[in-house]
């Protein structure tokens, strides 16, 4: 054996400095993608600096969390038209139209982002208990006689979603069509019997960016995010809140059940609703929906209340919901209302929320006091001081789990669905909301916000400032990890 080893150590040595070289070209290779993506200096600098002080990590790390799916697509231009192709959605020239030239700004912003329609007539109905949102899908699914689309980030084994999961079967024995779309890292701890039986039982259920070892690097950063049911074509929901009992019942954490927002659509809109599952159904089974998609409806000119439904995702080529709430807080005139269970905005979001507080616009943040994640609520406690020095007002809310996700602005605007004010929700995630344009539901939104209020601490600087070194340090280390958290 040891008269081998000579014959074999320039082996050993010429393949130890391929290896090498092979290290070292990926790594230059992988900068230059970098660089050549012309992304923020800040995180372009970030990942080349992972690269060459973490070897073999580095570029693992890359992989898995720092590759950008921008310009791809998740349905084909001939899929688009295909989807469509039974549909004219009217163009509407937003000038034409009975709001604020701030309004008609926003409107003009979302049709040059996504080419959403615009939408009029419809009937909002606003949730913020998940017993009286289950309450309602369940009446929904249970008068359903075409089909059930559901697509949730996390769909929980749990009283609640075994009982929905068997009022889906009964409908498939009955001839109804149902389609359920979860995503396979958000319901990953779910055993993957619970969806088995769906699908012996006639039900088409899929993961969303199904996690394999082969495709571990192409799926892992990636999240759908989105929370969306269309029953019949006539009834849609949109919102924050999961198929889980913590809605209902609180969890091992919060003794009351989590607050969020969901919404219940009736009219025109809830064809952009089908339209957006159509999309991420092509892209996991390459089945088109087009006869599912209902007509988009003719606009009222004249209505003083519209909506348009709002997709973001990775493969954008603009950070959608992002830009929506840049535009609309930089156009706000006195009120900024803000509800989200995390708060780690981009520099250009942090940017925009002080500029219009110390223009005298009226900002309130509102968070729990006591999030789900004890690292994202270090990581948003580190930008709070720069909101409280602007003069933003941010309140924590006491009772329970705040998990509502809600921008409203000045009169006529307001944004709810499944986007955190989070990094990850607006470059990681596909993520959908509806954006409201009326003084009427303002209104409504406003009273509740109002109310949640009453049920919050407000945070003072003198006090904030007085938290405990350890604190502070933890919460700037937590902050680092913003971009992927």
């Amino acid at each position: 054996m040891l008269a081998l080893a000579p014959a074999i150590s320039p082996y050993a040595d010429l393949a130890y400095d391929l290896l090498t070289a092979f290290y070292v070209l990926s790594v230059i290779a992988t900068i230059v993608v970098i660089i050549s993506e012309n992304r923020n200096p800040v995180k372009s600098l970030a990942w080349v600096t992972v690269l060459i002080l973490l070897p073999i990590m580095g570029l693992v790390l890359y992989i898995l969390f720092g590759r950008s799916l921008k310009g791809r697509h998740l349905i084909s231009r001939k899929g688009r038209r295909k989807l469509l192709a039974s549909h004219a959605p009217q163009h509407v020239d937003p000038n034409r139209l009975p709001f604020s030239d701030e309004t008609r700004q926003q409107i003009q912003l979302v049709n040059n982002l996504t080419g959403a329609q615009y939408f009029t007539g419809d009937e909002i109905e606003i949730f913020t208990s998940g017993q009286e949102k289950f309450d309602a899908l369940k009446r929904d699914i249970q008068a359903a006689t075409d089909h059930i689309h559901i697509q949730y980030y996390i769909y929980e084994n749990d009283r609640i979603g075994r009982e929905i999961r068997d009022m889906l079967i009964a409908k498939a024995r009955q001839g109804v069509k149902v389609r359920v779309m979860y995503d396979h890292v958000g319901s990953f701890t779910i055993n993957a019997a619970f969806f088995k039986r769906m699908r012996r039982e006639g039900i088409e259920a899929h993961p969303f960016l199904e996690l394999t070892f082969t495709k571990l690097a192409n799926r892992l950063n990636w999240r759908n995010h989105r929370k969306v049911v269309v029953i019949d074509g006539r009834v849609g929901y949109i919102g924050g809140m999961n198929i889980a009992d913590r809605y209902v019942t609180g969890d091992r954490h919060h003794a009351t059940p989590w607050r969020d927002t969901h919404l219940r659509i009736t009219g025109p809109a809830v064809a952009a609703l089908q339209y957006s599952f159509a999309v991420d159904w092509n892209f996991m089974s390459r089945d088109l929906l087009a006869a599912t998609i209902p007509e988009f409806g003719q606009v009222n000119l004249n209505a003083t209340s519209g909506m348009q439904i709002v997709p973001s995702g990775p493969t954008d080529l603009w950070s959608n919901i992002s830009m929506v709430f840049i535009k609309a807080i930089t156009l706000a005139k006195h009120t900024v209302f803000i509800q989200t269970p995390y708060f780690l905005p981009s520099d250009a979001l942090l940017k925009a929320l002080q500029s219009a507080a110390l223009a005298g616009v009226d900002v309130r943040l509102m968070m729990p006091r006591n999030p789900d994640s004890r690292l994202l609520k270090l990581a948003s406690g580190s930008y709070i001081k720069q909101c409280l020095q602007a003069g933003i007002k941010v309140y924590f809310y006491e009772p329970t789990m705040m998990h509502s996700k809600l921008v409203l602005v000045d009169d006529e605007f307001v944004t709810t669905g499944s986007t955190n004010f989070d990094f990850r929700s607006f470059e990681h995630n596909f993520e959908c909301n509806a954006v409201v344009y009326s003084r009427d539901f303002n209104r409504r939104m406003r009273a509740i916000f109002a109310d949640d209020q009453r049920h919050c601490t407000r945070i003072i600087l003198s006090h904030w400032r007085r938290r405990p070194v350890t604190t502070k340090a933890l919460e700037s280390l937590a902050r680092l990890l913003s971009p992927i958290l």
